[in-house]
């Protein structure tokens, strides 16, 4: 939605084809694009690179492939009919790109890009990033909203306020991104309160709009641009909102101002429950006591908690795992978020996993469901099978912590739709009561529900 917007400003026609609503091909066709771009996160680049080769078969456009995937695996250039990729921020490169094609002019140098032609990859450097986010227009949502009734009407909509984390976590692409962008990246850039205000505002104007859910991976820092966004967003907007949270930033004037502003839940990493994986491996520099009073204060503040956790983590055990749920049951998490790490491409903790031989499938097997299964090597068949079926009752388990004498015994049983029944209907309900509490109309609830047993 940031791109087009970009694009569009510029005087660019910008069409999303949305595959699981229309036939791609044939709305290529219609549209005769002469870019063919894609977003495209680990897991999904196979279900991408199939769809480009029919594209460019039907339009001969170039294509660009751009957003997680290709910005930490640049090789994926080296497949048929990928043409062009974009490293990091992608605004000014296509619209570069844009232009150039549309002047004719040349874009083999063109910053941020990968560009091959004519047999030869030309491997340009990164620009410097965005420093003022406010610079940017608005998002696009019409893009996305024009084509997906259920995503325009629904009363909870995202927002992003900031990019970049001072955080340096093995298993984050923000710590991938520093690699790449050098301690830049490490410094938060905010949009100003007044440009997110008047996103929102403007959503709300021409959209319905119940529940706002900021995406930001710190929302709560710097605390003076927090300071003004608690006095100014509850006259301007009003609505209850949920945002992410580190647990070390926590304290009692946070939670107030958080409170204050109308924030009814709030995301923290946990992780996982052993201080060696989760202050060496994982390098959060977090403690238990910390984790605890966090949780703690946030309880206290009348505000919902939600946290995240990695099973099957690199040199972890089926016991690490355990611990992970002791401590979310410490922590009272409202709903515990437990996924399978994957070893994400040019993460340092997933080239350690590949260096260390931890590998069983290639990164390409990677799923694009992040709790299903893992591409890492178990001790054991079994050991995988018991790691993948605690994923799924784990949230349960931290919510009625007298199943934990059943655990044990559970994890052992085959993989089973049950498990996977029990998971998807306590996560949609602990989420819709607690984390995400807006009255919906009977219809986006229904289809929610829908929507929500139908996808990873």
């Amino acid at each position: 939605m940031q791109l087009a917007a970009v694009l569009k400003g510029a005087g660019h026609k910008v069409e999303l084809t949305a595959a699981s609503h229309e036939d791609p091909v044939r709305a290529a066709r219609r549209f005769r694009p002469d870019i063919l771009a894609y977003s495209v996160f680990t897991g999904s680049q196979r279900e991408y690179l199939s769809l480009n080769a029919r594209l460019k078969e039907a339009t001969g456009a170039l294509s660009v492939f751009g957003g997680p995937h290709p910005t930490f695996f640049p090789e994926i250039i080296e497949e048929d009919g990928v043409d062009v990729v974009c490293i990091g921020e992608g605004e000014g490169p296509i619209l570069d790109l844009a232009n150039a094609l549309a002047s004719g002019a040349p874009f083999h140098e063109i910053p941020n890009l990968w560009v091959k032609q004519d047999g030869q990859i030309h491997r340009n450097p990164v620009r410097s990033l965005i420093t003022d986010l406010d610079t940017l227009p608005l998002p696009d949502r019409s893009l996305v909203y024009d084509k997906d009734r259920f995503t325009r009407e629904s009363g909870l909509k995202h927002f992003v306020a900031s990019r970049g984390c001072p955080y340096l976590c093995t298993f984050c692409f923000n710590q991938a991104m520093t690699e790449i962008y050098g301690s830049p990246w490490r410094r938060v850039r905010r949009r100003s309160v007044e440009h997110v205000l008047e996103e929102i505002d403007q959503v709300r104007r021409c959209y319905p709009l119940s529940f706002v859910v900021f995406l930001d991976d710190l929302f709560i820092v710097p605390r003076d641009w927090l300071e003004v966004f608690a006095r100014e967003y509850p006259r301007r907007i009003g609505l209850p909102f949920f945002c992410n949270v580190r647990a070390n930033l926590v304290d009692k004037d946070l939670v107030r101002l958080l409170k204050s502003a109308g924030c009814v839940s709030v995301g923290m990493g946990i992780e996982t429950g052993d201080d060696r994986l989760r202050n060496i491996v994982l390098k959060r520099n977090l403690s238990r006591e910390q984790l605890i009073q966090a949780a703690d204060l946030i309880h206290d503040a009348g505000i919902a908690l939600i946290t995240t956790n990695m099973l099957g983590l690199p040199t972890g055990t089926l016991e690490d795992d355990f611990e992970t749920l002791e401590l979310n049951i410490a922590c009272r998490a409202q709903y515990a978020n437990a996924f399978l790490y994957q070893p994400y491409p040019r993460t340092e903790l997933g080239e350690f996993a590949r260096e260390a031989g931890l590998l069983a499938k290639d990164v390409n097997e990677i799923s694009t469901s992040a709790w299903d299964r893992s591409i890492l090597r178990f001790p054991s068949p079994r050991d995988q099978r018991m790691t993948e079926n605690l994923v799924k009752l784990f949230a349960l388990a931290v919510a009625f912590p007298r199943l934990r004498s059943w655990l044990r015994y559970l994890v052992r049983a085959p993989r089973n739709p049950i498990y996977w029944l029990a998971y998807k209907l306590w996560k949609g309900y602990a989420i819709k009561r607690w984390i995400h509490p807006y009255r919906s109309s009977p219809r986006e609830f229904l289809y929610t529900a829908f929507r929500f047993m139908q996808f990873d």
